[in-house]
């Protein structure tokens, strides 16, 4: 991994608690509502994107999930910004999205969102595909769609735990091919 990956992340994980000792006027819950860091396997079969998969991988996730809202339904909705780094040879992206999330009993919380992601990966099949996985998968385009799942409980009153899933593709929209990607995995985040 590269060493400003590292550094990015390690920053990531250390940040809640030091906005939080300095947030005692509250600045920093008026500006970010939480943050979050995963482990997900990335392109996993079998789900929405199907079958033709890039190598085994894993990946790292990571984002920031802003406070400023609107209540919808049972619900809120936020913006989001963030992204999957892929251990490996697989695509990675960075994303912005609008997450409704609903609060449920016991501390559970219940997250779906719909944004745009962008990619450094292929956009059509331009080499052969070897039995059991590829390097690259043709997403079609630079921008995809990203539509992210989670779903967890808030322990100690500010950690989250969940379970988190991912999907990006094209939606089809202007171009033949629509291979998509989805990672699943686990996620800890810290809530302002």
């Amino acid at each position: 991994m590269h060493p400003r990956v590292v550094v990015a992340l390690f920053a990531l994980l250390a940040a809640p608690p030091a906005l939080a000792e300095s947030a005692s006027s509250g600045l920093a819950r008026d500006i970010v509502d939480h943050a979050s860091i995963g482990y997900l396997a990335h392109d996993v079969s079998g789900l929405w994107s199907g079958f033709r998969i890039e190598r085994a991988a894993t990946a790292l996730n990571f984002d920031v999930v802003f406070a400023p809202h609107l209540d919808v339904l049972w619900g809120t909705i936020r913006p989001a910004v963030g992204g999957t780094v892929t251990l490996g040879d697989g695509t990675s992206y960075g994303y912005a999205d609008a997450r409704y999330e609903i609060t449920g009993p016991f501390a559970t919380f219940f997250g779906v969102g719909l944004g745009f992601a962008v990619h450094d990966g292929a956009f059509d099949r331009t080499r052969f595909v070897p039995p059991g996985g590829h390097d690259d998968k043709a997403l079609g385009s630079r921008v995809l769609f990203h539509v992210p799942l989670e779903v967890g409980v808030t322990v100690a009153e500010r950690v989250r735990l969940s379970a988190y899933f991912e999907h990006v593709s094209n939606g089809w929209l202007g171009t033949d091919v629509n291979e998509g990607m989805d990672n699943v995995g686990a996620r800890i985040g810290y809530k302002f």
